[in-house]
């Protein structure tokens, strides 16, 4: 239809140049001579201009133009993945941090953990905290950012019952991902830096009945692989307790943990076990998972359009009616 526009030109340059003359008949004279010196030169050019661009606008009409807006809708298949952390007293120890650095071991894993829900925006996360017992920290859940948040409430020392009741968190973990009917996929990840010395399940039954509800079960043992010092510490708050000097107070001496458990724990669901002695290798370990356990994504493009034909249209309506004004009143031509 745009295409009719190259007509325009073509018209307004023929235009008077082919067909019949016009002529009027007069008596005199001087008749003519007064009417051609009150003749406007210009008002021929004028409404020849109304009525090409009053055609145009037509034509731009019938072209159809409209506005797109183009949306894409993001169906995302979610992965269910249970995080179950070690709270226990043994947490408080500073192996894993720099030679000049007073973190945790527990301060290093909420880290790294806080940055691999981050990375999960699209899967539904909880929270399982252990020492002797297990407590649900966070429901599984699309809302990160208040599993973070109840993350940063958590402390070494929030749980005053003492021991690593490892089996009875995977238990949990595994009563957890069950409820969830519509669940694509499930997992469970495991950060613990003890053995299991407390709770009524042993950790491979646990592990067994995890990997019978089709729950992999990734497992990491952290802490350094010689005897450490775990220093004083307030259980109220978790916060160091510092001589006078400012200098940790050293307390009982921690016996690197056997993790042989976890890794027969890992092979029974199908999943993989892994050690870190540093912050580095945490977050290794859980970028790994990351890459391990993708997430399905299927985006849907489509394009919604507003018509807008009506504009050069009601514009050309207008154009129309001016020229008809003009033309029956103040620039009326004698036939």
């Amino acid at each position: 239809m745009l295409a009719l526009l190259a007509l325009l030109p073509v018209y307004a340059l023929l235009h008077g140049r082919i067909g019949k003359l016009s002529a009027l008949l007069f008596p005199s004279a001087d008749l003519a001579r007064a009417a051609g010196a009150a003749a406007r030169a210009a008002v021929g050019r004028l409404m020849l201009f109304l009525r090409l661009l009053t055609v145009g606008l037509c034509i731009v009409a019938l072209a159809g133009p409209r506005f797109a807006n183009d949306r894409t809708e993001t169906q995302a298949s979610g992965i269910d993945i249970m995080l179950v952390l070690d709270l226990s007293w043994s947490m408080a120890a500073l192996d894993m941090g720099g030679e000049h650095e007073r973190v945790s071991r527990f301060d290093i894993a909420s880290e790294v953990l806080e940055d691999f829900v981050r990375k999960r925006p699209s899967d539904r996360l909880g929270l399982i905290v252990f020492s002797a017992v297990p407590y649900l920290a966070s429901p599984l859940t699309l809302n990160h950012d208040w599993l973070v948040e109840n993350l940063h409430r958590l402390h070494v020392g929030i749980i005053r019952d003492l021991g690593t009741a490892i089996g009875d968190a995977t238990a949990a973990g595994a009563k957890r991902l069950k409820g969830i009917k519509d669940s694509k996929s499930r997992i469970m990840i495991l950060l613990t830096d003890g053995d299991n010395n407390r709770g009524d399940i042993d950790p491979v039954p646990a592990a067994q009945l995890a990997a019978a509800l089709g729950i992999k079960v990734y497992t990491i043992g952290i802490g350094i692989e010689q005897p450490c010092i775990l220093p004083v510490f307030d259980p109220g708050t978790g916060k160091l307790q510092l001589d006078a000097n400012g200098n940790t107070i050293p307390g009982i001496t921690l016996q690197p943990a056997n993790y042989e458990v976890l890794g027969k724990m890992a092979a029974l669901s199908r999943a993989k076990f892994y050690r870190a002695t540093n912050r580095r290798d945490l977050l290794r370990i859980y970028n790994e998972i990351d890459r391990l356990e993708k997430t399905e994504i299927k985006l849907r493009r489509f394009t919604t359009f507003r018509p807008l034909f009506q504009w050069p249209l009601l514009a050309a309506l207008g154009l129309f009616c001016l020229e008809m004004g003009l033309t029956n009143t103040r620039l009326r031509r004698i036939p």
